[in-house]
């Protein structure tokens, strides 16, 4: 445990090993998680069709102001550590963005040929705008500005290449205890799941713990390819900073 709470946001794209990890520090017992907490909120405000959209709407908190509230308040079950999986594409421009100086930051990336042939296979058309690489760079500026220094980066690669060695230092960097629990967890849904989990969760909910090791990357059609190369410089960028 730690003796102050600490509230950490863990900014991501989509596809990116996000709801595992999410799964992994719910896994630690002394954590409460929170699934992209501006999700509603994100297509209320832009209208942007996606699946489900009207149920994420309906169950989750369409105004901003209060899941920023929400982030920095009490954390459910008096739990000293408050994992929030966030998105870096929700948090637009019109969001007020103070409340994440109140926040750990953490930035968690993914090579974008990943990205693209996971994402693809879930919406079709996507955009570099739906991949969060541009807004996940721009967030990552913002917060090193506000510390005066880097915040952390740790690559969804690096985290199943050697689950174990790369949570204990990302724990270590933030100074928590690392656990082996946080390795596996049980099968099947979660009951902190968001609503829209039935239509984006299917593979991570077959699993039980942290995969294998990722495999080559994939070929892409020309225009995924394309997408894949505007993203690979915000990628590169923080990638350069990774907890090794």
């Amino acid at each position: 445990m730690t003796p102050d709470p600490k509230r950490i946001a863990m900014w991501s794209g989509p596809r990116n090993l996000s709801t595992a990890l999410m799964y992994a520090f719910d896994a630690r017992g002394d954590c409460a998680v929170w699934d992209e907490p501006f999700y509603a909120a994100y297509l209320a405000a832009t209208g942007i069709d996606h699946p489900m959209s009207a149920e994420v709407i309906a169950a989750g908190q369409p105004d901003p102001a209060k899941v920023a509230q929400a982030c920095l308040g009490p954390i459910p079950a008096e739990q000293p550590l408050f994992y929030q999986k966030h998105m870096t594409l929700h948090m637009i421009a019109a969001f007020e963005r103070g409340f994440m100086r109140g926040l750990t930051n953490v930035f968690l990336i993914r090579h974008p040929a990943r990205v693209v042939a996971s994402y693809s296979k879930k919406r079709e058309s996507p955009t570099l705008a739906d991949l969060g690489f541009v807004q996940q760079a721009e967030l990552f500026d913002q917060v090193a500005q506000w510390q005066g220094m880097a915040p952390l980066v740790v690559d969804s690669f690096n985290i199943r290449a050697q689950p174990r060695q790369t949570l204990t230092k990302l724990c270590a960097a933030l100074d928590i205890p690392f656990t082996p629990a946080m390795l596996s967890w049980p099968a099947g849904p979660k009951p902190f799941d968001g609503v829209w989990a039935p239509h984006w969760y299917n593979a991570v909910h077959q699993s039980s713990g942290l995969d294998d090791p990722e495999g080559p990357l994939p070929d892409l059609p020309l225009a995924f390819q394309k997408l894949a190369d505007a993203a690979m410089p915000h990628y590169e960028k923080l990638a350069a900073l990774a907890i090794k």
